[in-house]
């Protein structure tokens, strides 16, 4: 039985399927969100269950995995961006971390997956990324790579000290069906164009231009490979990328958003920004190599998957 924390989530949900898929039960919390996708449905109360689940309390984590005879904890959980004070962000997200960790640390699980992030590698400049760089301390960076940073940090000192089975997933520029807060630049390009509207839809940030590289993998891909880590017999590593494993221009993915939507109008400014590095991807090498691991979902074949979720009359 695998624990999946931040199990409501958009990779969370895909990554509880991938493992129904290769025959393991899974538990999936919640603490605010509560939605139940139809690929799931079938499953629920059999061989998928649903807890709430309040990870400022170690104790909490404690108790739901012994319930479920857990061997596995696959922690996923983050609280949303922009909506805490810094110091209640610190606290959540850490206290989250100690809270699996132990966890795992008390019932012996196989192993604990801790979600991480391509962000990790913001400031180094050109790609392609790879897990054995130095990655900069002082370079400028938000929340997410700072917290994904002292998580692996951290939760390395943690499996050193315990002997715990730990393993991160550097996940990056992940996109697909089920995505809800729409502030990747590829969901607001397939979105627009299913609409039959001008896209990209409007974001949060200012868009990059045509010739920019950005971050992308499909999630179906994401939770497979999830799903191949965290079950594995053993890892020869610590930490693995999980992405398309390609380089990727916004204006590439466009046009392949207009070959799936003929007629789809994407409007990009043309050029550079020069916000992001060269070959700024990250390297699937290790994955690939460990466990003859590839994406299924190439640009055009991951656009659409997610139009033929929408057109089944999903709202995201």
């Amino acid at each position: 039985m695998q624990l999946i924390t931040g199990g409501m989530g958009f990779i969370g949900l895909h990554t509880a399927k991938a493992f129904l898929d290769a025959g393991e039960d899974v538990v999936i919390t919640r603490f605010r969100t509560n939605r139940l996708p139809s690929y799931l449905e079938s499953e629920l109360d059999k061989r998928l269950f649903i807890e709430p689940l309040d990870l400022g309390s170690p104790l909490e984590v404690v108790a739901l995995a012994k319930k479920h005879n857990v061997d596995g904890i696959v922690h996923l959980a983050a609280p949303p961006l922009n909506v805490w004070s810094p110091a209640e962000e610190y606290r959540i997200n850490m206290t989250g971390l100690i809270g699996v960790l132990e966890a795992g640390r008390i019932l012996g699980v196989k192993r604990v997956a801790i979600g991480s992030s391509g962000t990790v590698f913001s400031g180094i400049g050109a790609g392609p990324y790879t897990e054995d760089m130095n990655l900069p301390i002082h370079s400028p960076m938000g929340s997410t790579p700072a917290t994904k940073k002292a998580y692996e940090i951290m939760g390395s000192l943690f499996a050193d000290q315990t002997g715990l089975d730990v393993v991160f997933l550097r996940y990056n520029g992940v996109w697909g069906a089920g995505y809800q807060s729409m502030s990747n630049l590829h969901s607001r390009m397939v979105h627009a164009a299913h609409q039959g509207v001008p896209g990209p839809l409007p974001g949060r940030r200012a868009d990059v231009h045509e010739d920019d590289e950005i971050p992308s993998a499909y999630v179906k891909d994401c939770a497979r490979a999830t799903q191949i880590l965290q079950m594995a017999d053993k890892l020869e590593h610590r930490t693995y990328n999980i992405a398309g494993g390609v380089r990727l221009t916004a204006g590439e993915f466009a046009e392949a958003v207009k070959r799936a939507v003929p007629g789809a109008e994407i409007n990009l400014e043309p050029g550079v920004t020069g916000a992001g590095g060269k070959d700024a991807y990250l390297d699937i090498t290790r994955i690939r190599d460990e466990f003859g691991f590839a994406p299924e979902f190439d640009v055009d074949a991951g656009i659409a998957d997610y139009l033929a979720w929408l057109n089944a009359g999903n709202e995201r």
